[in-house]
């Protein structure tokens, strides 16, 4: 069996798998500014390719963190009330209301209407460089796996290939991963990565030694470095251009 991508803008990503409808970090807003503390501003430059009205039934929502605008906006917060599950780390659960908290290498089945179970488990993530959890907090990435289906790696927004490895240490088969990349950077940590970058990207994959690659969360937010071109461009350098899936906001794939 397969499964289909459509990518909506930034994190937000549709995940039709085993007949469930699963959305990424649900970022809805417009584009606009977010004022964040210490008078720090982060800017969605892009709009999502769906409305929350638009995107129709979904059984599940894989939330990497909350605290940020970029994985989680007003809208999305919004939304989540319509969602039957919200999946997350324990730090997120405890500000969003009705949300299951999942802790490092917990699962949780969810009943598939196709028959079976799918079981997300979550995985680490680090959304800086080494001791950042302090500065930018927790943050959830998400493997989803059933006997018949791809197994399904969802980064979030992870910057360390460190993190990678132990995750292919435990699932040794990743089908389809979905990486967080475009370098994000912000003066949070004095423009270190808190993301991957494309080169990172592409060594993510290697890594994995995943069958597919589709890149998330690299446009539409003007803390983003690099962006599809420099994706294509790593990608080729690695010898792993027959990997990648890029998608355009909006376009879908079925891997």
């Amino acid at each position: 069996m397969t499964i289909t991508i459509t990518a909506l803008g930034g994190p937000t990503s549709l995940l039709e798998l085993g007949g469930l409808r699963m959305l990424t970090d649900p970022a809805f807003d417009e584009p606009r500014d977010y004022v964040l503390p210490g008078n720090r501003k982060v800017t969605k430059t892009g709009p999502t390719a769906l409305t929350t009205d638009e995107v129709g039934r979904i059984d599940a929502v894989l939330l990497s963190h909350e605290q940020h605008p970029d994985n989680l906006d007003e809208s999305g917060r919004a939304f989540l009330p319509r969602v039957p599950l919200v999946l997350t780390n324990a730090s997120s659960a405890a500000r969003v209301p009705g949300s299951t908290a999942l802790g490092l290498w917990e699962h949780h089945d969810i009943a598939r209407p196709d028959g079976g179970t799918l079981r997300v488990t979550r995985v680490p993530a680090l959304h800086g460089p080494e001791g950042a959890e302090a500065v930018t907090g927790e943050v959830a990435g998400f493997v989803l796996t059933a006997d018949d289906l791809p197994t399904v790696y969802v980064s979030g927004d992870n910057a360390s290939l460190d993190v990678v490895r132990e995750i292919k240490e435990r699932f040794p088969v990743i089908d389809v991963a979905l990486l967080f990349a475009g370098a994000a950077r912000t003066i949070l940590l004095d423009g270190a990565l808190l993301t991957l970058d494309s080169a990172g990207a592409a060594e993510a994959t290697r890594i994995l030694d995943a069958r597919h690659t589709v890149p998330l969360h690299f446009e539409g937010w003007a803390h983003f470095t690099e962006g599809g071109d420099l994706l294509t461009k790593a990608f080729a350098e690695a010898g792993l251009t027959d990997r990648l899936t890029l998608l355009t906001l909006g376009g879908s794939a079925t891997l």
